[in-house]
């Protein structure tokens, strides 16, 4: 007697998924590569999922949520030197933790993409837009609560930090050491440091 198929697991075939986008890139990931990874049919694949593009915006999400959502998790500490620090470090403990590193899977997208998958390419850019906005907007917040100098310039100071949280993951990407990405970031530091209220 033949034993019952394998009950599919929808979120461990996400994550399989993710990964592999996460390594290789959604054009570098082929169907036959999602078929080996997920263990499943692709016909099974788009019942599941609808399509590769969507299968891949709801890895993103996934990301987003857990692995990725490190940022937004770090930003919510009251004190607005240790918000800004514990994202940064965790960025860096993420973006390092796998061998080769991968760094962060959506700024990892930011390039690669052809003009047919150009939609994809602006949603994944509006994607890091609103990560930008999230740390202006809690430093805004810092400053309305006296945190920061009335004199501190929120915009470009968030844009500054958004920029030295997606450079760490080409950096990690491009091999860079933990302990060169944590010297980095104390010096990162220094700005805000400076703006902080007496």
């Amino acid at each position: 007697m033949a034993g019952r198929p394998r009950e599919f697991d929808r979120e461990q075939a996400l994550i399989a998924a993710r990964d592999l986008f996460w390594r290789h890139g959604y054009e570098g990931t082929s169907l036959a590569d999602l078929v080996a990874a997920l263990g499943i049919a692709s016909a099974r694949i788009y019942k599941a999922f609808g399509s590769k593009e969507q299968l891949y915006r709801e890895a993103i999400g996934h990301y987003e949520q857990y692995e990725g959502g490190f940022a937004a998790r770090a930003l919510q500490h009251p004190q607005i030197l240790s918000a800004v620090r514990q994202m940064l470090e965790q960025a860096v403990v993420l973006y390092t933790d796998s061998e080769p590193p991968v760094g962060c899977m959506v700024v990892s997208a930011a390039g690669g993409l052809s003009q047919e998958n150009q939609p994809l390419a602006q949603w994944l850019a509006q994607q890091r837009k609103d990560r930008t906005a999230e740390i202006v907007a809690r430093l805004q917040q810092a400053q309305a609560e006296g945190q920061l100098r009335a004199e501190a310039a929120a915009q470009p100071l968030g844009e500054y930090y958004a920029t030295v949280l997606h450079g760490l993951s080409v950096q990690a990407r491009d091999g860079a050491s933990r302990e060169r990405l944590n010297a980095a970031v104390t010096l990162a530091m220094l700005p805000l440091k400076s703006l902080l209220a007496d």
